[in-house]
């Protein structure tokens, strides 16, 4: 199968060619080796590529075949290194697979690698030191975002049609808006996180996928949601699965605009207006939209400092138990600084100030909940700007304290993290671009506690009404290697 071919299809469409026999499994593999060795040298998003071990029957799933990428995070795939971006790990080998990858076999997904993730997936942007930066295929300066940035360019570059990400604070939807692709981030509890952990960041990290197509996504987790045993609280199930959803009008809808981020920080122009062009867009659907508030129950600082101290007393927890298991020191030789700063700023967290950080979880997923009474949808940029240079981020004032440093991610991804915190569906979808640089523009939807089948009816409207599939970065596996 050539490359220019391979990369014309999605997901769903490549299992159609297999299921009809057009194609095997074995030459969808080889195709998307290819696409690897096409474009990974210049974007360095996939870590390590692994020989297909699975032998999927054709037709037996909507993505039976197809080639997939799994995050260096969170998800074990046994006798794979699972790394979490950090030398501090380095070799680190799973001894068997986690729930969410025995979901993965089953759906008949090829697994031929695992993608860059930044340390821990610890920020915005994907530039761990074990590996080196991911650069974004629209713009080999920039970021592909974080904390899915590797899955994100791997994905935006044509390597595979859909991967495996996950989003604490928006690390689906901030690559998804940096590299033009549609990524939903899941209701809390819909996909189980076991059987190693019950929540990740206390449930404000959830798996997902990132995706070229909306049906890719919404067959992707058609396959692998659900409970499994021992997990303490799950989603209810969806009413019909989200592949039917697509295919639903989704009515006129209710929806609220906002602009202007709980931080208060500038957007910039062209991002401000693509959100308004989405508003209008909408309108031009039947939908009646409107410039509303949302309140977020605490105030920012508040917010911040409560998300500061969820995320570092995890931290040392996984620092903590790494360094048992290999022997390594925790210093900088094997974490970088900013997890450093994290980590010792997490060791001092009390455990009333934890318990406060709970309450503040909590009064946030009341407030932002109790916003979806009245609308059916929210709409934001998902990012206030442009995807940063590469070696924007680094180690310095920032990274003073762990307090400072979640601050300054949240300054970057301001939109997006509030989501997470009540554990409701958000999504980016890549509706504009920036004319000056070309670079891709999101476009946050967020919905009620276990609305992702209103999220996917729009999505499959808007991706009808105003089509993404057609537009290719520079860095593209199906196009001619530059001499």
């Amino acid at each position: 199968m050539e490359l220019h071919e391979y990369t014309r299809y999605d997901g769903v469409g490549l299992a159609g060619l297999v299921a009809r026999g057009e194609v095997t499994v074995a030459e969808l593999a080889t195709a998307a080796r290819a696409a690897a060795a096409a474009v990974n040298p210049r974007i360095n998003a996939v870590v390590e590529s692994w020989p297909a071990e699975d032998s999927p029957t054709p037709g037996a799933t909507p993505l039976a075949g197809v080639p997939f990428l799994i995050k260096d995070l969170a998800v074990s795939m046994r006798g794979k290194r699972v790394e979490s971006g950090s030398r501090l790990a380095a070799g680190n080998t799973a001894r068997e697979d986690s729930f969410l990858m025995r979901r993965f076999r089953r759906a008949g997904l090829v697994t031929l690698g695992r993608t860059a993730t930044p340390e821990f997936a610890y920020s915005t942007t994907t530039e761990p030191v074990l590996y080196g930066a991911t650069r974004n295929p629209w713009d080999l300066t920039r970021t592909p975002g974080g904390s899915s940035g590797g899955s994100a360019a791997a994905v935006a570059a044509g390597i595979t049609p859909l991967a495996h990400a996950t989003d604490a604070a928006g690390s689906i939807r901030v690559p998804a808006a940096s590299t033009g692709l549609f990524g939903l981030k899941p209701t809390r509890g819909r996909i189980s996180l076991g059987p190693d952990a019950d929540e990740i960041f206390n449930g404000l990290a959830v798996h997902g996928g990132l995706s070229r197509t909306v049906r890719d996504s919404a067959a992707l987790l058609d396959l692998v949601q659900g409970p499994e045993t021992g997990d303490p609280y799950f989603a209810e199930r969806p009413r019909r699965p989200y592949s039917e959803e697509i295919t639903r009008d989704p009515g006129r809808l209710r929806v609220g605009l906002v602009t202007v981020p709980w931080s208060g920080r500038e957007v910039e122009p062209a991002v401000r207006e693509a959100a308004d062009a989405a508003g209008r867009l909408l309108e031009s659907l039947g939908h009646r939209v409107d410039v509303t508030t949302v309140a977020l129950g605490v105030d920012w600082e508040e917010f911040v400092l409560a998300n500061a101290r969820l995320w570092a007393t995890n931290l040392v927890t996984w620092i903590d138990a790494l360094a048992a298991a290999t022997g390594r020191p925790v210093d900088g030789s094997t974490v970088e600084p900013e997890m450093l700063a994290s980590y010792d700023w997490g060791r001092r967290v009390s455990g009333t100030e934890f318990v406060h950080a709970l309450g503040v979880r909590n009064r946030v997923a009341r407030s932002v909940g109790t916003y979806f009474e009245t609308r059916d949808l929210l709409l934001t940029p998902t990012l206030p700007e442009l995807p940063v240079r590469l070696s924007t981020y680094g180690a310095g004032a920032e990274g003073a304290d762990g307090a400072g440093w979640l601050e300054h991610l949240f300054h970057r991804s301001p939109f997006t993290a509030a989501f997470n915190v009540a554990g409701t569906p958000a999504m980016s979808v890549p509706l504009a671009s920036d004319a000056a640089t070309g670079m891709p523009i999101g476009i946050q939807f967020a919905a009620g506690h276990g609305r992702e089948d209103l999220l996917f009816r729009l999505a499959a409207q808007l991706e009808a009404a105003a089509p993404w599939a057609g537009r290719r970065p520079p860095v593209w596996a199906g196009a001619p290697v530059p001499a």
